[in-house]
This record gives C-alpha cells, sequence and structure tokens, in this order.
C-alpha cells in the first residue's frame, strides 16, 4: 500500500519549520494583482502583508529590507541608516541569485546567501503579519515575534514612509 505523499513545503516555511517557529500556509486560489487583494484574501489588512526588499550596495553587497505592505521604502532614511550616498533596488536576476527566490515570492528566511535583514518599525507594530514563502501564490503567516525570533540576525528602525501621511 502506497503511502500518502507529504506535501513539500515552500523555502520558508521549511526554514521556520527547522527552527521551530510557529506559522501558517496561505495558497491563494487565484494569480494575485494586487497588495489589496492578497490582503483580503488572507484575512489580513494591507498594513498586515509584509514586502522583501532586496537593495544593492555595492558589488556584492545587499541588504533585505522588511515593509508593510502600505508604506514606501524612505530611500533618504535607508541610505542614512547604511551610512550611504548611493544604493539601488536590486535587479530581478539578482534577487533571483542572491535569495534564491523569485521578486514577489521573497521571504526573510532560507535565503540562498546570508543577507543583512533591516526590519521597518512599521512591522513592528501588527501582531501578526504575511511573508513571502519562496513560492508564488503562497504566503507565510506567523506572530510578529516569532518571525523576529527567526531571523539570525536583524537591525530595526524607520525605513519605510506611510502613504497617508502625505
Amino acid at each position: 500500500m502506497a503511502r500518502p505523499e507529504t506535501p513539500v513545503l515552500p523555502p520558508v516555511s521549511r526554514a521556520l519549520s527547522v527552527r521551530g517557529i510557529p506559522h501558517r500556509l496561505f495558497r491563494h486560489p487565484r494569480p494575485l494583482s494586487s497588495l489589496e487583494q492578497a490582503a483580503a484574501e488572507r484575512g489580513q489588512r494591507p498594513a498586515q502583508v509584509v514586502r522583501s526588499l532586496l537593495f544593492r550596495l555595492e558589488a556584492d553587497a545587499y541588504v533585505l529590507v522588511l515593509v508593510n505592505g502600505s508604506r514606501r521604502v524612505d530611500w533618504k532614511a535607508l541610505r542614512r541608516h547604511l551610512g550611504r550616498s548611493r544604493i539601488t533596488l536590486a535587479r530581478p536576476e539578482e534577487v533571483q541569485a542572491i535569495t534564491g527566490y523569485a521578486v514577489g515570492t521573497v521571504g526573510p528566511l532560507g535565503l540562498a546567501q546570508p543577507v543583512p535583514v533591516l526590519v521597518d518599525e512599521g512591522v513592528l507594530d501588527q501582531e501578526e503579519i504575511s511573508i513571502g514563502s519562496g513560492e508564488p501564490g503562497t504566503a507565510v503567516i506567523l506572530r510578529v515575534e516569532d518571525l523576529l525570533a527567526g531571523l539570525e540576525r536583524y537591525e530595526t528602525g524607520r525605513f519605510a514612509e506611510d502613504p497617508q501621511a502625505n
């Protein structure tokens, strides 16, 4: 008699499971077209959807910034924090090479290469969040404190601005 197959977990979920971090997977029923759609389908507010954005500092130097979906990166604050006069958003091929994930699926765990992680203070204002799973159409939902416990190293600060504040 054949054993039932164990579903293969997305890479971010595997990394959390190895660390014993509680989380759950959410598979979207249809392709995503907006932040609002992602949040609604997950039963969350847009501020609970956390984006993982990879920035290139120089050749072979990157940083991953976690921001609420409803916020924009404050480039000036980020450059000041990093002590850099110039940074750029990583190109899709760099995102794939450094994180191991395609743009739109990036989460801060299970990365192909170690990358410093910066967590915007807006993320810390949430109790529960969702992050990329490393797999299209699938998110990982967990408590912020559990995410932070799963990260090996991270810094917090103000790296984004709230679009409603403008």
